[in-house]
């Protein structure tokens, strides 16, 4: 009986990996060594889309013989692209933008085997409309959430919520930062089984 081949999230998010394991399948997970750093005039679809692929990639060029999903996500305000903020003032300054606005969330999937040269990758959008919100209430959401390894800052399955005022998607999932449905959608096209 012939082994799977095995599973590799390209990613070291503590969210992503905690969504995958919601499909109660085996993974291995590897940091992908890729430059996040947006090329000039990058729409935030393409951002999110190139580099979903190029950590999958990243990794399968060192596991080839395995099934690699790659994600990113990109906010999109008014077409400029926001990511990760990494320090309390980018947060804070992230929302003070976003505030009162209509957002587009891009999370990004890609999926790569390097020996069977299979690659898919998709984009799964979500809207968010965010509330106006205080410079006070910014604080203390930061403070409490500390969102700064999130996308916009906002961290929806926990405080963030509350700076929404609405969330539309067709994967509830995809906010939070991989795209279960499209993912599952894309295992079952190279094979694996799924309930």
């Amino acid at each position: 009986m012939q082994m799977p081949c095995p599973l590799i999230l390209g990613s070291t998010s503590v969210y992503r990996r905690a969504l995958l394991q919601r499909l109660n399948m085996p993974f291995e997970v590897v940091k992908p060594e890729v430059d996040e750093t947006p090329l000039p005039g990058e729409a935030p679809a393409q951002l999110a889309l190139r580099l979903a692929l190029a950590k999958a990639r990243a990794v399968a060029h060192q596991h080839p013989n395995a099934f690699v999903i790659g994600s990113d996500q990109v906010v999109d305000l008014n077409g400029e692209c926001l990511g990760k903020p990494l320090t309390h003032l980018n947060a804070v300054a992230q929302l003070q933008r976003m505030r009162g606005h209509h957002l587009v969330f891009h999370s990004a999937l890609a999926v790569v085997h390097a020996n069977r040269q299979h690659e898919e990758v998709r984009d799964v959008i979500t809207r968010v409309q965010f509330r106006m919100i205080s410079d006070e209430a910014i604080e203390r959401y930061l403070h409490q959430e500390q969102p700064y390894d999130c996308a916009g800052s906002a961290k929806s399955e926990g405080l963030g919520i509350a700076l929404t005022q609405g969330i539309h998607s067709d994967d509830p999932t995809a906010l939070i930062g991989l795209p279960l449905i499209a993912l599952c959608d894309m295992l079952r096209n190279v094979g694996f089984e799924l309930p």
